[in-house]
């Protein structure tokens, strides 16, 4: 394990910790978050990580998915069924697609491939850091929110309402108001098509038709053209992104 991290400036800054089995790579990254005023920790193994986690849950994990003997898809595996912390895996390959795309159903936030540069990775890890912080502000107003206002459009909950930019009410099925709401509830962020079918469950007509259906009946309502779609992205492997910011009512 390295030794103890040197203290920073700001006690309030985010904590990161770098899970890596390399000990110069584990030195650089850390040594290089600190110089950007994020705190950082170091593990190299699933005993060190659940170490500090036991004693405090960082803001963000940096997971080499490469670990030695240990696998890092199962180290994820298991860090996802206790906490929901944010993730940046790192692949070890550009053609080694298969790795990133199961870590990122698993719930991985984002990825980064060997080699990187530091800046690269200080930017993804402040995106990240800024995503979950906007994510976690909506989840605790979310009980509060009337509703949401995205690129013109407007969504009154309540009502269950979706007005178009030009004033006009667009009719939402149950599945297409669950799902929309799904999106806006976590904007500009990749959801897997099984994040989605969990999040219009409660909507039982939803059991028999596939999210794709569902996405591109809402494409329909929301885009001049679904076959170019704007606001709703399709990731490869992955699922859909929602592009727009989402501003709660």
């Amino acid at each position: 394990m390295d030794s103890a991290v040197r203290p920073v400036e700001n006690p309030k800054a985010s904590s990161v910790l770098v899970v890596d089995d390399d000990p110069a790579t584990r030195r650089m990254i850390m040594r290089y978050l600190e110089e950007h005023n994020l705190r950082a920790a170091a593990a190299s193994s699933r005993h060190e990580l659940k170490r500090h986690f036991q004693s405090s849950e960082p803001s963000l994990v940096i997971l080499d998915l490469r670990l030695g003997q240990e696998d890092g898809i199962d180290l994820l595996r298991e860090l996802r069924t206790s906490s929901d912390v944010p993730v940046i895996i790192i692949t070890g390959h550009r053609l080694d697609e298969i790795d990133r795309v199961v870590g990122l159903e698993l719930g991985a936030d984002d990825y980064i491939i060997k080699p990187f540069s530091l800046r690269e990775l200080l930017a993804r890890v402040r995106a990240v850091l800024r995503r979950h912080e906007l994510a976690r502000t909506a989840r605790s107003a979310e009980t509060q929110a009337r509703g949401y206002r995205f690129n013109g459009w407007e969504l009154d909950c309540g009502a269950r309402r979706l007005t178009a930019p030009d004033g006009v009410a667009v009719p939402l099925s149950k599945s297409e108001y669950a799902l929309l709401l799904a999106f806006l509830q976590s904007p500009q962020r990749p959801l897997t098509r099984e994040h989605l079918l969990q999040a219009t469950r409660m909507h039982e007509d939803i059991f028999d038709r596939s999210i794709d259906v569902q996405v591109l009946r809402l494409r329909r309502k929301l885009d001049s053209d679904p076959n170019l779609p704007q606001m709703i992205r399709t990731e490869r492997g992955i699922g859909y992104t929602f592009t727009s910011a989402a501003e709660p009512l």
